[in-house]
């Protein structure tokens, strides 16, 4: 066999075995290291090393604890009670108070799983109680929290600039396009569902309430001005913002909320260690696994066959769309992002196609599958939490996917929707 043909088997019997993700590449890697390629082995560590080594993926343990801190605090109970106030009387309210919800929050976390755990615990009983169905909830859910993978600060972003080699702190603004617009799609699907299914509404709240609501909130909504404000007037680079969110996290939850005390702190950043480990070894190996495809040429096999190479960018742009949105079906995004974005960028350079764009599209397909059946991860994260079947938790998730690849097809049509505000910033 050759050196495609053998890592495409080792890769799938150890995923069917049972073996995290990060196995199945490292196995691979090793195999064809030490049967397929006349280079010293030492080479394979050397990789993994320089996987991790970039100054930028600093960032990445910083905004997870940053993210682990709100998460076990209050800032997204009063994010809630924010959107409520503003938006909980139209018709649909409870819905689109959870997509604002699950917006504001992602711009604090910028994790799609740490947001279906703090929005999904409160937000769901409510709109069960309230009588939306349980299939249209966690939908809504699952898919309203993917917003955070596109909306600063977003792991994926800081992934795909690493790899890409492209401006981290212009991905983030340009992300914030996409995110409103799908939050306006699913606020207006919400209202018609409403309609349609007769769902009651709650009484208008007094501008006073609202005033206290936007006291109560306003510690938490600095936190996205902050990271989104920083970098848009270029004072802090997406590095430096990270590290001002962790403190500003320990100041709003410890200090303001006082909802997590400094005992507790440790325990926290124990969970992200973990966390943080997990994700650079999945960087790690990744590497390593996307230097073996390309000294077997598998990309360019790829793009020969699919005959990319002589394309036009609107062909490239749908390809790159259909390769990362199934790919993140079954894989975890960041192994996706990783092997992937070195195979595709090539031929987005030589088509002068603008990388901010092409990662703005990446990170919003990445989204999409990981909130897509069979494997998608946001699927699984909604059943532990919800203790609902598969099936049940699937169910609704149709028209919100249909949206957000109607936002998708947008983008490649009119990258101004992503490209503009970087432009503004930076350009």
């Amino acid at each position: 066999m050759d050196l495609g043909t053998t890592i495409i088997i080792v890769m799938l019997g150890l995923l069917l075995l049972g073996f995290p993700m990060m196995v199945p590449l490292a196995a691979a890697s090793v195999i064809a290291f030490a049967f397929f390629m006349p280079i010293p082995h030492q080479i394979i560590i050397q990789q993994m090393v320089s996987g991790i080594s970039p100054v930028a993926l600093i960032a990445v343990p910083m905004f997870i604890f940053a993210a682990d801190i709100v998460t076990k605090g209050r800032t997204a109970s009063r994010l809630i009670d924010l959107a409520m106030t503003f938006v909980g009387h139209i018709r649909g309210g409870l819905a689109v108070t959870t997509a604002l919800g699950c917006t504001l929050f992602g711009a604090v976390s910028g994790s799609t799983q740490a947001t279906v755990v703090a929005m999904g615990g409160p937000l769901r009983p409510k709109m069960l109680e309230a009588g939306y169905k349980d299939s249209f909830t966690m939908a809504l859910i699952i898919n309203a929290s993917d917003i955070a993978f596109l909306i600063p600060p977003s792991i994926g972003m800081i992934v795909f600039g690493v790899v890409g080699k492209v401006s981290i702190g212009e991905l983030f603004i340009a992300g914030i396009g996409p995110g409103v617009l799908i939050l306006l799609l699913f606020s207006a699907y919400s209202v018609w569902y409403a309609k349609h299914h007769d769902i009651p509404t709650i009484p208008r709240r007094t501008w006073l309430e609202r005033g206290k609501a936007v006291i109560n909130a306003g510690p938490a909504i600095m936190f996205p001005v902050l990271i989104v404000g920083g970098i848009y007037l270029g004072w802090v680079s997406p590095t430096e913002v990270a590290a001002v969110s962790v403190i500003y996290a320990i100041i709003l939850e410890v200090l303001i909320f006082r909802s997590v005390k400094w005992h507790e702190l440790l325990e926290i950043a124990r969970s992200t260690g973990l966390i943080t480990a997990v994700v650079f070894i999945l960087v790690g190996a990744g590497t390593t696994f996307s230097f073996v495809i390309s000294f077997a040429q598998i990309p360019q096999a790829v793009i020969g066959a699919l005959a990319l190479d002589s394309a036009g960018p609107y062909t490239i742009l749908f390809a790159i769309s259909i390769a990362f949105f199934i790919g993140c079906m079954f894989v975890d995004p960041i192994v996706v992002i990783l092997v992937l974005t070195p195979i595709f960028m090539p031929l987005v350079n030589n088509a002068g196609i603008d990388p901010i764009l092409v990662g703005t599209l990446v990170t919003l397909q990445v989204a999409i599958g990981s909130a897509t059946p069979p494997f998608g991860c946001d699927i699984f994260t909604a059943i532990a939490i919800f203790r609902r079947p598969y099936a049940e938790v699937i169910k609704g998730t149709p028209p919100f996917i249909c949206m957000l690849l109607l936002v998708a097809v947008l983008l490649i049509f009119f990258p101004q929707i992503a490209t503009f505000l970087p432009e503004t910033a930076f350009r």
